[in-house]
């Protein structure tokens, strides 16, 4: 978008009426995000926050993120499938190793169909696959020149 005269006077005008930056962009034909950076490099005055801050006497307390998991737990002779106590301890619970670490990654076959499987020949260090499949997979950047002269 092209910042004219104009589009900059709307901008100032809307902006010190103190429209949301939203309403802005609808009004002008473009985004937020457009507004807020035209904004910035005008050094436009600062607005509030619309998220309201805690009042004088409350504290926000937030617990940090951490990725859930859905979990299943074998109790023998329950009924029911419960969580431990929030008072134990959490275990770090490591993922299995990945089975294919040094071997090929090529699939042979159509996935889904009978036969599928990949080809487990010993990987390169570097790349997924063995170097008959790399040859295949990856194309040497002389090559691709030469081709296009």
């Amino acid at each position: 978008m092209e910042w004219t005269e104009e589009t900059i006077t709307q901008l100032r005008h809307l902006w010190s009426e103190g429209l949301p930056t939203a309403e802005i962009g609808r009004r002008l034909g473009i985004t937020k995000n457009a507004v807020i950076g035209k904004a910035h490099r005008l050094t436009l005055p600062s607005r509030p926050s619309p998220i309201p801050a805690p009042t004088s006497g409350e504290k926000v307390l937030r617990e940090p993120r951490r990725a859930t998991r859905a979990k299943s737990f074998h109790v023998s002779g329950a009924a029911s499938l419960t969580a431990p106590s929030a008072a134990a301890p959490r275990r770090r619970i490591e993922p299995p190793p990945f089975r294919r670490a040094h071997t090929c990654c090529w699939p042979l076959g159509e996935p889904g169909k009978p036969g599928f499987r990949f080809c487990d020949d010993p990987a390169l260090p570097t790349k997924p696959y063995c170097a008959t499949h790399a040859d295949l997979a990856y194309v040497k950047i002389r090559e691709k020149r030469e081709e296009a002269a």
